[in-house]
């Protein structure tokens, strides 16, 4: 069984940094993409990075020189470096993996950012 398991999320001050982690577990082949997404209250789900497993990032605008996706392919992790945190980045985080016919989510992680 395949689990992606968030880790990292928490409150902080606007201005500030955290580290989000994801681990994948359990029997899975060929990931192609690792993403961060999250879900603000009232909105939709939104794609925040993305990292392909050649390397290859993007990211939304808003998050543009703050926030860096980095991956292991051998040992199935993705993080989020996420600096200048402002208020609009408060939002629940969630991981996803994709193969080139499955995809996988994590069960999320809360970003809380003061201002």
């Amino acid at each position: 069984q395949v689990r992606l398991v968030e880790s990292g999320g928490g409150l902080v001050q606007a201005g500030g940094s955290l580290r989000l982690s994801c681990a994948v577990s359990g029997r899975i082949f060929g990931i192609n993409v690792m993403e961060w997404y999250r879900q603000a209250p009232g909105k939709q789900r939104e794609l925040v990075a993305g990292i392909t497993s050649g390397g290859t990032t993007n990211y939304v605008d808003s998050v543009k020189g703050r926030f860096t996706i980095s991956r292991d392919n051998a040992e199935n992790m993705v993080w989020l470096q996420m600096n200048s945190l402002k208020s609009e980045d408060t939002a629940i985080y969630y991981c996803h993996v994709g193969t080139w016919s499955l995809s996988y989510w994590g069960q999320g992680t809360q970003v809380t950012v003061s201002s």
